[in-house]
């Protein structure tokens, strides 16, 4: 901090600020001689908009900008939507802080003139865009008759290149989807037995630097100890099936503080084959049950199917 004040680092997509300006809220409120800015910071996948995420790695591409700020004091506190943090952070950084999850789900967005509301409805050969791997791939095993195409950009562009587009629809995070105000434009709240979340899915993560103790004691404030375990566990299981942003995986972990439940699924690109397993345990240890899971997904075939995606990346599907 600096002269009392703390600094948050964003991106600066309105979804990136509503989600900053919200820690920033919550941190005066409960800090009330605390001052807090918020900074924009452009990151490369703000940069690039017209190549399928994909295609451009997915090494930090919303966050690295971000953590070099950080690393050089430029801000305080990094808010990130944790789906986008990768697993392993720059050294001298760490996770201070998880807020408590909004809904985990995907949801269905159909183009206004689609009656069909929900995924099922919709007929053979239509159209689901989507910028994720993990969406697409899950998708084409449940209706392998639909048919895929990226999108990238922020919520207010990708809803406009829906309405102008001749798509059955989209799907989305209703994270991001019920913080900005578009609930009356979902179709269908995606069950996660149909479509697994991505990892850490609906949750906010707070970087800061190691050993600043000032900043880790205000944003600890925002913590939240079950959303905590869970994503602790997913980020586990990502980082052990070396798996980035932009893979077909996805996971979600549920419980109590008794026990966490942990799911997970991996898919090629086409839907054909799909791995889905689950592991339960002591929520204070979930990196165990995250590991545990990697290796039953591995024995069951997983590492063969990323191998296959590393060795032939996707093939961008134009929008």
């Amino acid at each position: 901090m600096k002269n009392g004040t703390l600094r948050i680092g964003t991106r600066g997509s309105e979804l990136a600020l509503w989600q900053a300006r919200w820690a920033q809220e919550c941190l005066e409120q409960r800090f009330p001689r605390l001052r807090v800015t918020v900074q924009v910071i452009r990151t490369t996948g703000d940069r690039i908009l017209d190549s399928p995420l994909a295609m451009i790695g997915d090494k930090g591409l919303f966050t690295k900008e971000i953590e070099h700020a950080l690393l050089d004091g430029a801000v305080d506190v990094a808010v990130h939507s944790l789906k986008d943090l990768p697993t392993l952070l720059p050294e001298g950084l760490t996770i201070g802080a998880v807020s408590a999850r909004e809904d985990v789900r995907d949801v269905f967005i159909p183009h206004p003139g689609n009656t069909a509301r929900t995924l099922a409805g919709q007929k053979p050969g239509s159209v689901v865009a989507t910028g994720s791997l993990r969406r697409q791939a899950q998708l084409l095993h449940q209706w392998p008759s639909l048919a895929t195409v990226d999108i990238r950009g922020n919520l207010q562009t990708r809803m406009a290149k829906l309405d102008s587009s001749s798509w059955g629809g989209m799907l989305l995070a209703a994270a991001g989807v019920r913080r900005l105000g578009f609930v009356e434009r979902v179709g269908e709240y995606v069950d996660p037995a149909v479509i697994l979340p991505a990892v850490g899915q609906g949750a906010l993560a707070f970087e800061i630097r190691q050993n600043d103790s000032e900043t880790e004691e205000l944003i600890g404030s925002l913590h939240d100890v079950t959303t905590g375990h869970a994503v602790r566990a997913e980020r586990a299981l990502l980082r052990s099936l070396e798996g980035g942003c932009q893979v077909p995986i996805g996971a979600l972990a549920t419980g109590d503080a008794d026990r966490l439940t942990l799911e997970a699924v991996v898919a090629s690109l086409d839907g054909a084959t799909l791995i889905r397993d689950s592991q339960e345990g002591n929520p204070e240890k979930p990196e165990e049950i995250g590991v545990a899971l990697a290796a039953r997904l591995r024995e069951r075939g997983a590492t063969r199917i990323l191998d296959e995606i590393r060795r032939n990346p996707p093939v961008p599907r134009p929008s």
